[in-house]
């Protein structure tokens, strides 16, 4: 027994002294969370360096122009023609109130729509401090237009605005939280109670998961001080930290109810597991932590959030199975078979040896050529569709339709339409330079003029700074913000036409900004930082997996097992999402593209979650071989081995992504959509047959590296005494 492992001396410790360990868990939890509640969430406000755009935006910024916010309120009548006069009077009212909260800078007099089938009056709201709680300063707005819809329940009156859109989808985020929390708690339970038969087996991982989440949780609210949050950190934190947590305590617990069917006492058969499942479970922890890491390299808000929440989650999950884990297991003892579920316990913990695997595993073992060139075959075809992959950042378009605020907004873009958007010019120079920057500004509008890449009635006078430093200039395009041709006037605006006005002016700096550019340069910013990212992981996670494995073969095919994976994974995402033949089925409108961030994110996640299976698979296999048997027979007996576990600590994954793939944003269904597939690849297709048949070929060559990197192997070998029973399946035990 590897008696020095420090997974082995920390389970020894808490199963030896399992009240302590427990109590001092719940009391870090508990400290965790509470730390969260009394820091609070910062918000990100800045998306990082992502090219031109944020060069606009910081050109703008150093104006110090007034932009207050802008709310709406919209006029309408439920259903047939709009009661002019009772809408006259309801937006007279609506002006008094408005104009005496402190909020409130300034009311504009009630519009008639183009139709007069509604009406509608701005509201322009103080400058505030950066960093101020919108959704507090919106708020009076919003209860003030509900009391005015009181008073005239014959007409609708609603309020539309990018405070109250933005108010209306944190409360969605909130809601998607909620609900991924509620249905994933029973389907992870039932599935823990398929793979374990008992009701106190199958509890005890999804405690563990939860309160890993819950500590997580605060830990992120507190590191956000340094770290700014985005508003989806809390479901990446639970998508990551349910899969990871669950899966962490499944593959401990599996491990030590095997050795105590052997024979083996409690804190003996809590020691074997620590010194197996609990190291696999460390060597999976490290390589999803540095695949996270890996996202603070594309010096990115949004990733940089990520990363510091599933990093989170995933330590506090790893330390808790080490820990909190043996303590419970051998208090409960004997205990944590019970209460059972008489049918499915015999299913799960009988003596028969399984069939399904071994079938599963013939081709693989008899025709491992083949088998390996059909399957890569396959997943290289699921993966085609990557190549034509269209990254595009989700805009007020892609929001979901059902909450009143977007069907209030819908209902304002179709009383007053406006088509098209607008490029924000952002121009910097000496003061003595602002007469030819006006007239540089001219002669550019001047140059729109005609051109059907651009509105000719949209032209705006520019606005200049105090110091007349800084100008700005609205240039707007007929076309939506998503389309080709929103770009193309985009493209010929940066590389043509500022270059031949304000370019010319002497010692000038430019920019162009607006809704196109952030979404034509996050995406190109994502393109451009993910070989650096995936370097980066496949680069330390190969370190990882060399070390652990003592093998540089086995290291390499790990790493090209999980990009297989992986581009299967981007080839469905871009099938289902780039088109409209799953939108009924996932309830989603296609934008045509994928969200911008996802493929980075995604590949993190992925090649991190992968290797939970890998490395417990592959463990079972060394297992074997460090006994003497041979790599074949090896390669049989680990994977039907782990067949079970391994089994369910997918179906588990499986089971929380899918529910994240019914949540209400397109990017969270799109995240749901490719780790649910990816793990479903792994899990079966990889594990079952891409595996097995590259190891048969590769034979005693899986276990070649240089002699500086096999060190002493006998301090690698199974800590757990050859046995006959070694790989028989579980009896029940009590």
């Amino acid at each position: 027994m590897a008696r020095g492992q420090i997974t082995v001396r920390a389970a020894r410790w808490s199963a030896t002294h399992p009240w302590r360990a427990i109590a001092m868990w719940i009391v870090v939890v508990i400290a965790c969370f509470a730390l969260g509640q009394v820091t609070g969430t910062k918000e990100s406000k800045n998306e990082g360096d992502i090219g031109e755009v944020t060069r606009a935006d910081n050109i703008v910024k150093s104006g110090n122009f007034d932009d207050p916010d802008v709310e709406s309120v919209l006029i309408t009548a439920p259903s047939g023609q709009l009661d002019h006069t009772a809408a006259n009077k309801a937006a007279a009212v609506v002006i008094q109130q408005m104009r005496a909260l402190g909020g409130v800078a300034e009311v504009g007099q009630p519009m008639p729509s183009p139709k007069n089938d509604a009406v509608i009056v701005r509201v322009t709201m103080k400058d505030v401090p950066e960093g101020s709680d919108d959704d507090a300063r919106v708020q009076p707005l919003l209860d003030t237009t509900a009391k005015v819809q009181q008073q005239y329940p014959d007409l609708r009156i609603e309020e539309v605005g990018g405070l109250s859109i933005g108010k209306a989808l944190n409360e969605t985020l909130g809601k998607d939280f909620k609900r991924a929390e509620m249905f994933s708690l029973p389907v992870t339970l039932a599935i823990l109670l398929i793979a374990f038969g008992a009701l106190i087996a199958a509890s005890v991982p999804l405690v563990l998961a939860l309160s890993a989440v819950a500590a997580a949780i605060g830990l992120s609210a507190a590191a956000s001080q340094l770290v700014p949050a985005v508003d989806a950190v809390n479901s990446v934190i639970l998508l990551i930290g349910m899969a990871v947590g669950v899966d962490y305590s499944l593959f401990y617990l599996r491990r030590e109810r095997e050795e105590r069917a052997k024979g083996r006492g409690h804190v003996d058969a809590v020691e074997i597991a620590a010194a197996t499942s609990g190291h696999a479970v460390v060597v999976s922890g490290t390589a999803v932590i540095i695949s996270m890491a890996g996202l603070f390299l594309a010096r990115d808000a949004v990733f940089s959030s990520f990363a510091v929440g599933s990093i989170l989650v995933v330590a506090v999950a790893v330390v808790g199975s080490l820990t909190v884990l043996p303590a419970v297991l051998a208090k409960l003892g004997r205990w944590v078979d019970k209460p059972r579920i008489p049918l499915v316990w015999r299913l799960t913990a009988g003596n028969k040896q399984p069939r399904f695997w071994p079938t599963m595993l013939k081709p693989a073992l008899k025709h491992p050529t083949a088998t390996l060139l059909v399957s890569v075959t396959a997943l290289l075809a699921v993966a085609s569709p990557a190549l034509g992959m269209t990254l595009k950042f989700p805009g007020t378009e892609d929001l979901p339709r059902d909450t009143a605020v977007m069907k209030a907004y819908d209902r304002l873009t179709a009383a007053f339409p406006s088509t098209g958007t607008s490029h924000e010019v952002a121009v910097r120079a000496p003061a003595n330079q602002q007469p030819a920057v006006k007239a540089a500004l001219a002669e550019l509008m001047q140059k729109t003029k005609g051109d059907s890449l651009f509105a000719s009635d949209g032209l705006e006078e520019p606005r200049f700074s105090k110091d007349g430093t800084v100008a700005t200039l609205e240039v707007a395009t007929p076309y939506e913000g998503g389309s080709d041709q929103a770009r193309d006037s985009l493209t010929k605006l940066r590389k043509e036409l500022m270059p031949e006005t304000v370019g010319k002016v002497p010692g000038v700096e430019y920019a162009v900004g607006g809704f196109v550019a952030a979404d034509v340069d996050y995406a190109a910013h994502t393109r451009d930082k993910l070989p650096l990212v995936i370097g980066f992981v496949l680069l330390l996670t190969m370190i990882v997996m060399m070390v652990t494995f003592r093998s540089v073969v086995v290291a390499i095919t790990a790493i090209g097992l999980n990009l297989l994976s992986a581009g299967a994974a981007y080839g469905v995402v871009t099938a289902v999402f780039q088109n409209t033949w799953a939108e009924g089925l996932l309830d989603f409108r296609s934008n045509g593209a994928v969200v911008s961030w996802l493929p980075l994110f995604l590949f993190v996640v992925l090649f991190g979650l992968s290797m939970d299976y890998h490395v417990f698979v592959v463990s079972r296999i060394r297992e074997a071989v460090l006994r003497g048997v041979p790599t074949k027979q090896a390669v049989a007996e680990g994977i039907t081995g782990s067949a079970g576990v391994v089994t369910s600590a997918a179906a588990v994954m499986i089971g929380v992504f899918a529910v994240f793939a019914t949540l209400s944003t397109l990017d969270m269904k799109q995240l749901g959509v490719g780790l649910a597939v990816a793990i479903l690849i792994d899990a079966t297709i990889i594990r079952a047959v891409v595996l097995p048949s590259i190891m048969t070929l590769l034979g005693d060559a899986n276990w070649w590296a240089p002699k500086w990197l096999r060190g002493n192997t006998a301090k690698h070998a199974t800590p757990t005494p050859p046995a006959p029973e070694e790989e028989r399946e579980l009896t029940p035990v009590g």
